[in-house]
């Protein structure tokens, strides 16, 4: 299996592997790779199924994706399963390659050098759907991206696919894409969060954590200029590990930001603290898109 990579790294024509579980974290990949691509002015496709066309746009706004005015002029293509996936049934290897082989030759109509692609993988599992059909797939499509031209990101949740089928998947691609992560247990992960730029951290974090902490902010405050410390899903946080955030954010020159995403017993821990009233830090609710 491929070493995994950040989603950044991504070379034309990589064919990549992302397996998740906590939706967010696939979300912001999935927001960052989509990204590059209306930036560097690719085509762009998202086969979405978990999450709907209209919510993934949210999910993309909610990120700092400029995604609206792309999707408008077709730049961005937002697929649903009702759409296409699963209109053309029985699923096969030959069809779903036939799907990518036309919006590539779709994308060079319309004047763009090149397209990406992301696709929720959890169709398959579905009773009119053959995993066998779909490692097959994940084979044949692998001739598309020889010329560069096609870059594609295949997502597979592992709460949904079994451990064999995860195997294969990974084995199948160029490459297996992953945010960084600076500490991973059962009971916290502290990872880099890329839309928009920062560190996601959820669990239980306290102060016999801070090494791990401290790195990651350390890094966020060396790559980003402001700085999101997203904390929506960590369930507890002591005063000691709120004052390292809190300090961190003190050392930033007046004009950037860090801004906290976190709600609950975690936003209430911060105000304890004072650090609602530091100029460098916002302290905010999470919130749902729209």
């Amino acid at each position: 299996m491929a070493d995994a990579v950040p989603v950044d790294v991504l070379d034309a024509g990589d064919h990549a592997c992302l397996t998740f579980s906590d939706p967010d974290e696939r979300v912001d990949i999935v927001a960052a790779f989509v990204a590059e691509g209306l930036e560097r002015g690719s085509k762009v496709v998202c086969f979405t199924d978990s999450i709907q066309p209209a919510r993934m746009l949210g999910e993309l706004a909610l990120r700092g994706v400029p995604a609206l005015d792309p999707f408008e002029r077709g730049q961005l293509v937002l697929v649903g399963s009702d759409q296409s996936w699963l209109m053309d049934l029985p699923l096969t290897a030959a069809k779903m390659v036939g799907i990518l082989t036309r919006e590539l030759r779709r994308a060079g109509r319309e004047g763009y050098a090149d397209l990406r692609v992301t696709m929720d993988m959890c169709w398959a599992t579905r009773p009119v759907a053959a995993v066998e059909e779909l490692l097959a797939f994940e084979s044949a499509a692998a001739g598309l991206f020889a010329d560069g031209r096609l870059t594609a990101i295949c997502q597979y949740d592992r709460d949904t696919f079994d451990p064999i089928t995860l195997a294969f998947a990974a084995d199948a691609h160029s490459k297996v894409v992953a945010a960084a992560a600076y500490h991973d247990d059962a009971l916290l992960r502290i990872c880099r969060q890329h839309r928009p730029p920062g560190i996601r951290i959820a669990g239980e974090l306290d102060y016999s954590r801070l090494d791990p902490l401290r790195q990651a902010l350390a890094e966020a405050l060396r790559l980003d200029d402001d700085i999101h410390v997203n904390l929506t899903k960590l369930r507890f946080i002591d005063v000691t590990a709120a004052t390292a955030i809190a300090q961190a954010a003190l050392t930033l020159p007046r004009e950037r930001r860090m801004i906290v995403t976190c709600e609950g017993q975690v936003a209430t821990m911060f105000g304890l603290i004072g650090a609602r009233d530091a100029l460098q830090l916002r302290v905010e609710q999470a919130h749902d898109p729209a």
